[in-house]
């Protein structure tokens, strides 16, 4: 009796796991370190995703994004940087860019391997996050806010900063909502 009770609890507990991971976040990505980090953890929390480009005019980007990562994180915030050279404008490997984010921007937040971010190639998770918004990335530093409810996610272009009221209203509505 007690291994069927067992049994229906693990089963009941797996299916409520399944249930609480809404498909965008069903997934894992491998940072450039190498560490996998699976994106289920932070469901029901504000994830900010951003492709970025260690040399193009928006990098300096980069504070603001760590800076909201490291004052919000605690709260539950979520900075997910993908690095990427669809623009032309990013290191050739994943060593030099860790290299050049942790010495020159102090990153702390994640950052997955190097992908891309547009077009046919784009990774699944680019691809899944433009055909909710209908809103690819066309240059370095496109954003998106993915809600807690992992299913609503608003789109950001390339010039509207990290900081801007327009994301971290949304934000701090959403960590708010939390509490």
């Amino acid at each position: 009796m007690k291994r069927v009770l067992l049994l229906v609890t693990l089963l009941s507990s797996t299916a409520a796991f399944a249930q609480a991971c809404p498909p965008l976040l069903d997934r894992t990505i491998t940072t450039l370190q190498g560490e996998k980090i699976n994106l289920c953890q932070y469901a029901g929390k504000p994830i900010l995703v951003v492709n970025t480009a260690s040399k193009c005019g928006y990098t300096p980007q980069f504070e603001k994004l760590e800076e909201m990562y490291g004052k919000y994180k605690q709260d539950g915030l979520l900075v997910l940087g993908f690095p990427s050279n669809d623009f032309q404008q990013e290191f050739a490997n994943n060593g030099e860019i860790a290299k050049f984010c942790k010495l020159t921007y102090k990153v702390k937040f994640p950052m997955s391997e190097s992908s891309s971010v547009s077009g046919a190639n784009a990774n699944l998770f680019f691809k899944e996050l433009t055909k909710i918004t209908g809103n690819a990335p066309d240059w370095n530093f496109h954003k998106y806010l993915i809600e807690t409810d992992g299913k609503t996610v608003h789109s950001f272009a390339t010039r509207i900063e990290p900081d801007s009221d327009e994301i971290l209203n949304k934000i701090l509505r959403m960590l708010k909502d939390d509490k």
